[in-house]
């Protein structure tokens, strides 16, 4: 049996956005917290996305006048996941998302405001972006740090979690590793599993999602499954384990996303022969494959100057125009000679868009001059991992649950299907951060 030097009520692995919130919320209910954190500095996947979380029925919304519910946004997880979503974790996300969202807003202090630069697009039936304007997650992970600091709650660096310790369904403690090696055993009343998914572990990844195994990663290094593969262990049941998000427009080399809004105002996607291959409008998650089907898989995302304007206010836009991703022809000719096409290919591309052969509804075509982006495939995260019931308690297979273990973030089940194509937007941030708050609250009443 494992002995500790020391034994804390509430353990959390994992200082992104869902560890951090998961700590703030055991505080809140009274309990003393230690937050485990692999890196020198806490970032993990909240810090490479644009700190956007999806919530209904706020504050936000009600002051612009929008509609919207806990109803609504359930309604819409198990539309674009036709049906396949876990409904218990979904209603738990509907539910939750609200409330989480205020609270942040209105106890925690982070400055949360409807992005309406975001449209009701992509499986969302309501404008429900929630950011920092012109902060993305790296400020959103410092920020939540802060605040922790701000309540007493302390935070273990470059402790990376190798091992859980249970006694029939009770976690007694953790062991973690240290940068030199030497490990440190860590007694616990109640463990918060939010140490992030898999995408970085090529071995899972191959294994549940092969058809992603070649694209690139763009997501933090750290996410190798070590909470998903520890709680396996013990016996915990895992839940859409071939579910992720892919993104079809990473910046080529420059490694930067190009922002949706690009397509939803009237932006196209075309390969490199200058013809367009789906609707860019269908799917954000799922165009991933077509690109990657694409000859070298790459392909270009080409706007023009009314749509970069309209999408100015992203960090991402700032950061294309800074690095100077993105290139301007005057004319189709022009265009197609940066891509390397044929001009009258481009030109017939450019202009034909009703009917559409790929079924989109046009508004408004980009004219010249034309703003154009290389982009390829990705890999951002994964939304597979340990099943969790409505109080975020980890689960067996035959549906019991662990005393005091719970999961959230990466390491959690998600509400996006069984595959890449139930992926709603800012939906991974806004599960972390509301299940997050939900498991820091049910460890803390262990």
């Amino acid at each position: 049996m494992q002995l500790y030097e020391y034994t804390v009520p509430v353990v959390i692995v994992g200082g992104g956005a869902s560890g951090t919130v998961a700590a703030l919320a055991a505080r809140e209910a009274g309990a003393e917290v230690l937050l485990i954190e692999q890196d020198a500095r806490a970032a993990g996947t909240t810090s490479m996305s644009q700190g956007l979380m999806c919530a209904a029925g706020t504050a936000q919304q009600r002051a612009l006048g929008i509609e919207d519910s806990a109803d609504t946004l359930f309604a819409d997880i198990m539309a674009k996941t036709r049906g396949q979503a876990d409904p218990v974790i979904a209603r738990a996300i509907a539910d939750g998302s609200g409330p989480c969202c205020e609270w942040l807003t209105e106890t925690i202090g982070y400055p949360f405001a409807l992005d309406t630069g975001f449209r009701a697009v992509y499986g969302h039936s309501r404008q429900r972006m929630h950011g920092w304007p012109g902060h993305g997650g790296d400020d959103m992970v410092q920020l939540l740090h802060q605040r922790l600091a701000e309540r007493g709650v302390d935070v273990l660096l470059q402790a990376r979690l190798v091992d859980i310790h249970a006694d029939g369904d009770r976690v007694t403690g953790i062991t973690v590793e240290r940068p030199d090696g030497s490990r440190e055993p860590i007694g616990c009343g109640a463990l918060v599993l939010a140490s992030g998914g898999f995408a970085a572990n090529h071995d899972m990844v191959a294994k549940h999602m092969p058809e992603a195994a070649t694209a690139c990663h763009n997501g933090h290094e750290g996410n190798r499954g070590d909470g998903i593969r520890l709680g396996a262990a013990l016996g915990a049941a895992l839940g859409d384990m071939g579910s992720y998000q892919g993104y079809a427009m990473l910046a080529d080399p420059h490694g930067i996303t190009v922002p949706p809004g690009t397509l939803v105002e009237g932006g196209v996607l075309v390969n490199r022969d200058g013809r367009r291959f789906v609707d860019e409008t269908a799917d954000i998650a799922g165009m991933v494959h077509p690109v990657m089907a694409q000859p070298d898989g790459i392909a270009w995302v080409v706007f023009d100057a009314r749509i970069e304007e309209l999408c100015a206010y992203t960090l991402e836009v700032q950061a294309l125009r800074d690095t100077g991703a993105i290139r301007i022809a005057g004319d189709a000719a022009a265009l197609a000679a940066i891509i390397g096409a044929d001009a009258a290919t481009v030109a017939a591309t450019l202009t034909a868009t009703s009917p559409d052969p790929f079924g989109r509804d046009w508004q408004t075509p980009p004219l010249p001059p034309y703003h154009a982006v290389k982009v390829g495939g990705a890999i951002y995260h994964t939304q597979g991992g340990l099943q969790i019931d409505a109080d975020a308690r980890v689960l067996r297979d035959d549906g019991s649950g662990f005393a005091n273990l719970f999961a959230a973030g990466g390491a959690a089940r998600g509400v996006s299907g069984p595959s890449y194509w139930g992926y709603l937007p800012a939906m991974g941030l806004g599960s972390a951060i509301t299940l997050g708050r939900i498991a820091g609250r049910s460890a803390a009443l262990v």
